[in-house]
C-alpha cells in the first residue's frame, strides 16, 4: 500500500532525527562496551554492513532482540527448521547475550548477526542480503523504517508472541501516529492474551489481523535428564539442605537478595542461595558483595559447583538457569522488586518449582496472575514481605510441593500456542492472508 504525502512527511521526520542522532550510537557501543566487550566487535552489522557474512535468498527471518525474546522463540525456530530444512533461517538480535544465547542453542543451524539501526540505508542493506520470504518479529518490537521497509517490499511481516503492556501503551500513545504507520505494514499479530491484542489495535494493528494464540513460553521443552542433573547437583553441595535462588536480578534488587539471604540463614544455618544477575556485567560485583558482607561464596566459573561449606553460589554463565531451577526448593523471580517489570515466571513452574516475586510483573502479567490464582505463587508487596514468604515456605515442604504442583498443570493447561503460531505462519507462506 503506498504512503500517502503526510505519512511521507512523517517517515521523513522520523529518518531526520533519527539522523541526528546517529552519533549517540557510537557513543552508546563505546559505553556499552566498556561494561561488556562484546560490544566492541562486529560493529559493521549494526550498521546494516554484512556482505561477508549472509549470502541468502527466500529466508525465514526471525527477530529476537534479547536472551528472554530467544528462549520464547526457541521452539518456534526449532518448528520452522524442521518443517522448512531447505529454507536458510536468519535469527537476528540487538544484545551480545542473545547473540550467545542463538550460538549456544542452534550453532550453525541458523544464521545470525545484529539487527542493524532503524536508518533507511541501513534497513535497506540489510534487507537486500537477507532477502526474506518471512518476517518474524518475536514479542514488541517495532521499528518505524524497517517494517515499512518491509511493507515496501512485500515481505510478509507477522508479530509472535506479540504482548504490550499497559505502561508500553502509554509509553506509544504520544507518537500514535508513527506506531500506526508501522503497524499497517504487519501482516498479522499473533497476541498472547485478548488484552494485549486490545492494546495491540490501539496503537494500530489491523484488529482483523489480530490472533490471540497464547503465550509460546507456555511451550517450554524441558530438556531430558534435567532432573537427574539437579539430584547429582544437590549431592554435590549437601541433598537436604534448604536451597532458593535470586533468578535474572538487576542493581536495585541485590542488596534486599543480600539481606534476606542474611534472614534465611539465620533461620536455616546450611541455607544456599543459588544467584543468576540478569546481565553479564553484574557477575563480578554481585560476587563482591556478597564477599564483603561476609559470606561465603563460589561460582559457577570458579569452583563449578559450591560444596557443603558455601553458602552463596553466583552463576555467572549463560544458558543454565532451567538447570538450576530444577535443583532449587524454591525461586524467586526478580525484575520485579524494581520497576523492571519481571521476567519468566513460566520456566520454575514447568519443572514444579514454587516462585515469590515482587510487585512489578507487567512484563508477566497474565502468567503471573494465573499462576498466583491457583496457588503456585506469592506476589509480595515489597523486599520485606518478599522475605517473608521466602522463610514461610522454606519452612514449609508441604506447601512447597502443592505450588509446585499447581505450576506444572498451569503450564500444561495453557500449552499450545507453538501450534497456534506456526498455523498462522503457514498459511502466511502459502500466500493466505489471515
Amino acid at each position: 500500500m503506498p504512503l500517502t504525502l503526510g505519512q511521507r512527511a512523517l517517515l521523513g521526520l522520523y529518518s531526520l532525527v533519527l539522523h541526528l542522532a546517529f552519533p549517540v550510537t557510537l557513543y552508546h557501543l563505546v559505553w556499552r562496551g566498556m561494561r561488556q566487550r562484546e560490544y566492541l566487535r562486529r560493529w559493521t552489522e549494526r550498521y546494516g554492513w554484512i556482505e561477508d557474512k549472509l549470502d541468502l535468498h527466500d529466508t525465514l527471518w526471525v527477530h529476537a532482540v534479547s536472551v528472554g525474546e530467544v528462549l520464547a522463540a526457541r521452539p518456534l525456530v526449532d518448528a520452522l527448521l524442521e518443517k522448512h530444512p531447505e529454507r536458510p533461517l536468519l535469527v537476528t538480535t540487538i544484545t551480545p547475550t542473545g547473540s550467545e544465547r542463538v550460538r549456544a542453542i542452534w550453532g550453525d543451524r541458523v544464521h545470525h548477526v545484529y539487527l542493524p539501526y532503524d536508518l533507511r540505508g541501513m534497513v535497506r542493506r540489510f534487507l537486500d542480503r537477507a532477502r526474506p520470504a518471512l518476517a518474524v518479529i518475536v514479542e514488541t518490537e517495532i521499528w518505524l523504517n524497517l517494517y515499512v521497509e518491509c511493507g515496501r517490499r512485500g515481505i510478509p511481516l507477522v508479530m509472535v508472541n506479540a504482548r504490550l503492556s499497559q505502561r508500553s501503551l502509554r509509553g506509544y500513545l504520544p507518537v500514535q501516529a508513527l506506531a500506526k504507520l508501522a503497524m499497517r505494514a504487519v501482516h498479522l499479530v499473533a497476541a498472547q492474551s485478548g488484552p494485549d491484542a486490545a492494546r495491540l489495535a490501539r496503537i494500530g494493528a489491523d484488529p482483523a489481523r489480530i490472533h490471540v494464540t497464547g503465550n509460546l513460553k507456555y511451550d517450554l521443552a524441558i530438556p531430558a535428564g534435567l532432573e537427574a542433573q539437579a539430584a547429582s547437583w544437590r549431592s554435590e553441595w549437601g541433598a537436604g539442605r534448604p536451597v532458593w535462588i535470586a533468578a535474572s536480578t538487576h542493581p536495585p534488587e541485590e542488596a534486599a537478595v543480600v539481606a534476606l539471604h542474611q534472614r534465611v540463614l539465620a533461620a536455616h544455618l546450611d541455607a544456599l542461595l543459588l544467584w543468576a544477575p540478569r546481565h553479564p556485567e553484574r557477575f563480578s560485583p554481585v560476587a563482591q558483595a556478597l564477599a564483603e558482607a561476609g559470606l561465603s561464596v563460589a561460582t559457577r566459573r570458579g569452583e563449578g559447583l559450591p560444596g557443603p561449606g558455601h553458602q552463596v553460589f553466583v552463576i555467572d554463565t549463560l544458558g543454565e538457569l532451567l538447570g538450576f531451577f530444577a535443583a532449587s526448593d524454591l525461586a524467586f523471580v526478580a525484575g520485579s522488586l524494581c520497576d523492571v517489570g519481571g521476567h519468566n515466571v513460566l520456566e520454575p513452574a514447568a519443572l514444579g518449582v514454587p516462585s515469590v516475586v515482587g510487585p512489578h510483573t507487567f512484563n508477566f502479567a497474565e502468567a503471573t496472575r494465573r499462576l498466583r490464582d491457583a496457588g503456585a505463587l506469592v506476589q509480595a508487596a515489597d523486599a520485606a514481605a518478599l522475605g517473608d514468604a521466602v522463610l514461610a515456605l522454606l519452612a514449609d515442604p508441604a506447601r512447597r510441593a502443592a505450588m509446585g504442583e499447581a505450576g506444572r498443570q498451569q503450564v500444561g493447561e495453557h500449552a499450545g500456542a507453538l501450534g497456534r503460531t506456526l498455523d498462522l505462519l503457514e498459511g502466511v507462506l502459502a500466500g493466505r492472508r489471515a
